[in-house]
C-alpha cells in the first residue's frame, strides 16, 4: 500500500508540473486543477485495481480449494489424497536409486532402473478410494468424541493422538494399507494376512516414532476440516518412507524365490 501510494503521489506531482509548466495552465488554472483531480482519481483507481488484481490472485488458489473443500469435502480430499500418495510413491522409487548410485560401487542399478507405473496407479487408488475418505470420517469422529468426552486445552491434542495411535486408528490403516497393496498385486488371502502379520509391528514402531509429534502438533494448532490436508501434506514424506520400506514388487520377488528353493 506504501508503494502504491508513493507512485500515485510521483505520478501526480508530474502530471502537475507539465500542467502548471503549459502554457495552457497560466490562462486555465480551473482547468489545471480540473484536471489534477480527474488524473488522480484515475490513478487512484488504476492503483486499487492493480492491487486487488495481485491479492487475488494470491488467494486465488485457497479461495478455491476452501471452495471446493465445503460444497464437496471428501471427494476434494480423495483427489488430494491421490494426487500426494502418488507423490510419495514417486518419490520412493526414485530417491533411494539416486542414494545408491551415489554411494554404490557399481553401475548397474542405474542402468537397471525402471519406474514402476503399476505400482504408483496402486498408491493413488489407495489414496483416492479407501485413505482419504476413510481417515474424514477417522477426523470427525475423533471430534466428536472429544467434544462428548467434554476434554479441553492441551488434553484435545493428547487424547486424539492417543486414540489415533494406540487404540484404533494406526493398527488399522497400516493394516488396511499392506492389505490393500497385497490386494492389488492379485495375493490370496493366505498371502495378505502374512504380509501383514511380517510388516505391521515394524510399521507401527516407525509409525509412533514419525507421526506421534506430527499429530501431537496437528490437533493441537489446526482446524479440524484441514487436519486431514496437514496429514496427507506430510504422508509424502511418510508415504516414501513406507514404499522404500516395504515395497511391493520386490517383496512379491523375495516370496517367490523363497518359494522357488522350497
Amino acid at each position: 500500500q506504501i508503494t502504491t501510494k508513493n507512485s500515485i503521489m510521483a505520478l501526480y506531482q508530474r502530471v502537475g508540473k507539465s500542467l502548471l509548466l503549459s502554457p495552457r495552465s497560466a490562462s486555465s488554472p480551473i482547468v489545471t486543477a480540473t484536471s489534477l483531480a480527474r488524473r488522480a482519481r484515475f490513478l487512484s483507481t488504476e492503483a486499487a485495481a492493480t492491487s486487488a488484481s495481485t491479492t487475488a490472485k494470491r488467494k486465488g488458489f485457497v479461495e478455491w480449494y476452501e471452495g471446493h473443500l465445503n460444497a464437496r469435502p471428501v471427494l476434494t480430499k480423495a483427489i488430494t489424497g491421490a494426487c500426494l500418495w502418488g507423490l510419495g510413491d514417486v518419490v520412493a522409487q526414485v530417491v533411494p536409486t539416486l542414494i545408491q548410485d551415489e554411494d554404490g560401487d557399481d553401475d548397474t542399478t542405474k542402468k537397471e532402473f525402471k519406474y514402476d507405473i503399476p505400482r504408483t496407479a496402486r498408491a493413488v487408488t489407495f489414496g483416492f478410494v479407501i485413505h482419504a475418505p476413510l481417515s474424514h470420517l477417522h477426523f470427525n469422529l475423533l471430534e466428536w468424541m472429544t467434544v462428548k468426552g467434554g476434554f479441553t486445552g492441551l488434553s484435545i491434542p493428547i487424547f486424539k493422538t492417543v486414540m489415533e495411535q494406540f487404540v484404533y486408528w494406526s493398527w488399522f490403516s497400516n493394516s488396511l494399507y499392506h492389505g490393500a497393496m497385497g490386494a492389488m498385486q492379485g495375493k490370496n488371502l493366505d498371502e495378505i494376512q502374512n504380509r501383514i502379520k511380517d510388516v505391521l509391528w515394524g510399521t507401527q514402531v516407525a509409525q509412533w516414532k514419525f507421526w506421534i509429534p506430527v499429530q501431537l502438533l496437528n490437533f493441537q494448532f489446526v482446524p479440524v476440516r484441514h487436519q486431514l490436508n496437514v496429514v496427507l501434506l506430510t504422508s509424502v514424506v511418510w508415504t516414501a518412507l513406507l514404499s522404500a520400506w516395504y515395497p511391493p514388487e520386490e517383496e512379491a520377488e523375495g516370496e517367490d524365490s523363497e518359494e522357488k528353493k522350497d
